[in-house]
């Protein structure tokens, strides 16, 4: 019988495990880490570099603003009213012309000669006429006594009265070859502005058909444009008086030439919902030109007391329209503004602004409400230093 013989186990030593760290307590580990390295005294952020405009209450002139074209006063095609060859131009191309002044001279010979031959009919029938006047008194008196008969007196009276019309003819024939030899001279029949010379010496100029030059009257001068009909109760309203125009070139170079308004078309466009304005410019300086396209404002009247800002300041939001204050600490605050219109760089404020302020006109999109800011050209932010 086998003897079975059983041996106790041999102690294992025991090992302690260490929990490994988990994402949350390393998380933790690292904010208490950032929290003991962190500046106790943080730093504001640096103030933001902006520029700025005022805000102040003033008369503006209500304007409405228009593209507009230059036209002359007058626009002259000067042509001949007689036929002949062009013996003369008495002026250069582009000069400026008076009314009278002597353009072209055609050849005045022929019309010269139909003159005197027009004149010397005029005087046979005239001397006939005269002759026949006398026998009508003749006879009247040879009539009476019977010497001839009433037949013979009529016949006489007859061939006085025929002469007495040749007479007349004659006396329009001599007119009509008077005037043709006055159309031989050309003359300017307004002042202005010559243009490109359209017939040379030595042509052959036809009568009624043919244009020699033609004469733009510049001084005074047009411009015309369009306004929206929704403007037509104020310019009816103000229009009584000669309401003030200015016009100035398309480019903006040059001053703006001062006119007024001195014509409201009778009817509304109603393709385009505009009406028809003209203005008359003096234009001493020639500064307008016919054809040239200019800005035009009509002035209206006179705003008193208006909030006027910087346009710049303005910024458009899907929220609205809002600018940024700053106050004397050098902190923009936004404010919400009603633009009522623009006039060039400005901007009449409806609602939002009194008049005084400190308005940003750059920078404003590094801004947020409380924002410390930096006045360019103004070291330290002093607002005293700062221009609109």
């Amino acid at each position: 019988m086998q003897r079975m013989i059983f041996r106790s186990p041999r102690a294992t030593p025991r090992v302690q495990r260490v929990p490994r760290p988990t994402f949350a307590s390393a998380a933790a580990l690292a904010l208490l880490l950032g929290a003991a390295c962190r500046d106790p005294h943080p730093q504001a952020p640096p103030p933001v570099p902006v520029a700025v405009g005022h805000v102040e209450r003033r008369a503006i002139p209500y304007e409405i603003d228009a593209n507009g074209t230059v036209e002359p006063m007058q626009t002259v095609a000067v042509s001949s009213q007689v036929g002949g060859v062009l013996m003369r131009v008495a002026f250069k191309e582009g000069d400026e012309v008076q009314r009278g002044q002597v353009l072209f001279q055609i050849d005045p010979r022929p019309f010269e000669a139909a003159l005197k031959q027009a004149q010397g009919a005029l005087a046979k029938d005239s001397a006939q006429l005269a002759t026949a006047e006398q026998d009508v008194q003749r006879y009247a008196a040879l009539v009476e006594k019977d010497y001839v008969t009433p037949q013979q007196y009529d016949q006489v009276r007859a061939t006085a009265a025929s002469l007495r019309a040749m007479v007349s003819a004659d006396q329009g024939a001599v007119e009509t070859a008077r005037l043709n030899l006055e159309y031989a001279t050309i003359r300017a029949p307004i002042s202005g502005r010559a243009g490109a010379l359209l017939v040379k010496e030595g042509n052959l100029v036809r009568a009624n058909g043919q244009t020699l030059v033609v004469i733009n009257q510049i001084r005074p001068i047009l411009v015309r444009f369009a306004v929206p009909a929704t403007h037509l109760p104020l310019i009816r309203k103000y229009g009584a008086d000669s309401l003030p125009i200015h016009a100035q070139a398309a480019s903006g170079e040059g001053k703006p030439s001062a006119g007024v308004l001195s014509f409201i078309d009778n009817a509304v466009d109603t393709a385009t919902g505009t009406i028809l304005l003209k203005g008359r410019f003096a234009n001493t300086d020639g500064a307008l030109w016919p054809g040239e396209f200019v800005n035009v404002a009509l002035q209206l009247y006179m705003q008193q007391n208006a909030v006027i800002a910087p346009a710049p300041a303005v910024v458009q939001s899907q929220q609205g329209t809002y600018v940024f204050v700053i106050d004397q600490n050098g902190t923009a605050t936004m404010r919400d503004v009603t633009v009522d219109r623009t006039v060039g760089d400005l901007a009449i404020i409806g609602k939002g602004l009194s008049g005084g302020e400190t308005v940003v006109t750059d920078g404003q999109l590094r801004l947020t409400n409380g924002s410390k800011v930096q006045i360019k050209g103004a070291p330290g932010g002093d607002l005293s230093q700062s221009g609109s």
